[in-house]
């Protein structure tokens, strides 16, 4: 196991939909003990595979002392129960905005030896495995937010002592049809 170097906003990788994994192999259970050491040294919820540099479907979570991993997510919602409140992200540090997530989720997939598991979440945990399936579409929870949200944002990035003047990311308009919960996005799992 090894702490890796997470990706900032702007690094292409995290605008790219990950693959799937077909190989349930000694690499990905590699990847996801990084994943897991990694989100747990920075102090995070969870952390996607892309976050890492890697396009495969995978993420950490570590959320109310659950930790977990989960391969391939495919999630459904048993409800339409919403909920707004703060979220960050460990690959744009120390910005916090209210983003609309849903209250309650089932994501089915698999664990690092391919066996099927099934994550049933609500509130924080639900909001987790909402952000780290995004990552693995390619979509950061700035996507989700309204054009006040965006602008707040950005202002908040560009006064981050991480951020690169000389390599401004943008942020895409919110990626999902029939409002922040498109169905296309979520019913397949990608």
């Amino acid at each position: 196991m090894t702490v890796q170097p997470i990706r900032l906003f702007g690094d292409p990788v995290l605008r790219t939909a990950a693959d799937d994994v077909v190989d349930f192999d000694k690499e990905l259970r590699k990847l996801v003990k990084d994943l897991i050491e990694t989100m747990q040294d920075e102090g995070g919820a969870g952390l996607a595979a892309p976050q890492l540099g890697v396009g495969l479907r995978v993420f950490s979570f570590d959320v109310d002392d659950v930790v977990g991993h989960i391969v391939n997510p495919v999630l459904s919602f048993p409800d339409e129960e919403e909920q707004d409140g703060p979220e960050g992200c460990l690959s744009i540090p120390g910005i916090y905005i209210d983003t609309k997530r849903r209250q309650n989720v089932v994501a089915n997939g698999f664990n690092e030896f391919g066996d099927p598991v099934q994550l049933v979440g609500t509130g924080l945990m639900s909001r987790c495995v909402q952000h780290e399936t995004d990552h693995l579409d390619g979509v950061l929870f700035l996507d989700r937010l309204d054009a006040a949200g965006r602008k707040d944002a950005m202002k908040q990035i560009r006064a981050a002592e991480w951020y690169d003047a000389a390599k401004p990311p943008t942020v895409k308009e919110n990626p999902h049809a029939g409002g922040i919960f498109g169905a296309g996005l979520f019913s397949s799992g990608r």
